[in-house]
């Protein structure tokens, strides 16, 4: 990826988030049972939103009213097309388009009108710790597919895929594109197999797409290239743009039967019947103006990514370490050093005063893993890899 125009917004300067109600800085005690460390969790970024959106929104409150509302308008579908054209070459039917409050949301809700209790659903692992929590929150079962790491690249067996996919209890391939947490990018090649795969089988297919802005390495090509039937991309730029506060998500459903079911269901079942207003107009202000501000924020993340590898392979040169091909989660693998997990995760949070996510919380392949955000200015990110050097040096 090429370094330009980094100098264009400043993403170097902190942002004090204490005392915001800040999931990651203010209740990091919960997940890691210490408070006041510094947090490199979950995966939002510390920088302020793009001025385009600051923009919109300071606009849209001048106007004073905040009613209902509706997502079916042009400026919010016109949006999202000229969003997938631009920046995927990729035309999009607006006429599959639906709406919710969030990506998880979402897939819980496909979940459900896809599959019964004690259906299994199959993710790659490791896998984001939502997707666990969602399918077995939901009485359902996770069926692992996992993915082997090659060199510094992630691997599916498109046979044992194949061989899970065609038991009668698998349902719903629950997809993650790009992948979290490993920053696999999945190529054309990967997609048209599990697509056809998936239709072989009758294998309904819900496509977890937050992440795509984010590639360094190849190109990001969205599900509704390759999707044969009964197919659904889910995503949102609260991730790309930093507005996750904001609620709001959106999804393409291949089948128009599954869109009036989902609508259904959230309007008359869950009440939703009206959007987040000031995340349609930050969705419609990052897409149509905010370009120009993405492409700053990926070089400055691409520079963040490339100095965690430098410092690591400086101090520990037998860990290879490697840019991974998509994300602002640098996914670390310690497992040449073989450390202890668990005290790893001591040393950091009581000695180093840091919170950076264990591999484990992913699965049993995360394991000798760590997940670090860099999505921060860079004088955060050399807090939480000195602390990693620090940890690893103290246990050797």
């Amino acid at each position: 990826m090429a370094i330009s125009d980094t100098n264009l917004f400043d993403f170097a300067t902190p942002v004090d988030r204490k005392g915001t109600w800040c999931t990651q800085w203010d209740y990091v005690q919960d997940r890691f049972g210490v408070a006041n460390l510094t947090p490199f969790t979950i995966s939002d970024m510390d920088f302020k939103i793009a001025p385009c959106i600051e923009d919109a929104l300071h606009q849209r409150l001048s106007h004073g009213v905040l009613g209902y509302s509706r997502w079916q308008n042009d400026e919010y579908l016109g949006a999202i097309e000229h969003w997938f054209t631009s920046q995927f070459s990729t035309l999009i039917d607006r006429n599959m388009a639906v709406y919710g409050p969030s990506v998880i949301y979402m897939i819980a809700k496909l979940i459900n009108l896809w599959s019964d209790e004690n259906d299994s659903i199959v993710v790659h692992t490791p896998a984001y710790d939502a997707f666990y929590k969602t399918i077995i929150g939901n009485k359902r079962h996770v069926v692992s597919c996992p993915l082997t790491k090659q060199g510094s690249n992630w691997h599916c067996d498109m046979n044992d895929l194949e061989t899970i996919l065609a038991k009668r209890e698998v349902k719903i391939l629950l997809l993650c594109s790009p992948h979290n947490p490993t920053g696999k990018v999945w190529t054309k090649q990967e997609l048209m197999t599990m697509a056809n795969l998936c239709a072989k089988y009758n294998v309904k297919v819900i496509s977890d797409e937050i992440h795509m802005d984010m590639v360094w390495q190849g190109e990001h090509i969205p599900w509704s290239q390759c999707g044969q039937s009964n197919w659904a991309l889910i995503t949102s730029a609260s991730k790309s743009f930093n507005i996750p506060a904001l609620t709001g998500a959106y999804g393409l459903i291949e089948c128009a039967k599954t869109r009036a079911d989902y609508l259904q269901q959230i309007k008359a079942c869950d009440g939703l019947s009206s959007p987040a207003v000031l995340s349609l107009v930050a969705t419609i202000a990052a897409y149509q103006h905010g370009a120009p501000w993405l492409k700053a924020l990926k070089n400055y993340l691409y520079g963040n990514l490339n100095f965690v590898a430098e410092k690591l392979n400086s101090a520990f040169p037998e860990l290879q370490y490697t840019v991974p091909e998509s994300t602002y989660l640098a996914w670390i693998d310690l497992n040449a050093l073989k450390l202890d997990d668990i005290k790893l995760q001591e040393q950091l949070v009581n000695h180093e005063k840091v919170a950076i996510m264990p591999g484990f919380t992913y699965g049993n392949e995360g394991n000798g893993f760590l997940r670090l955000n860099i999505g921060c200015p860079r004088s955060k990110v050399e807090i939480g890899v000195q602390a990693i050097i620090n940890a690893i040096n103290a246990l050797k």
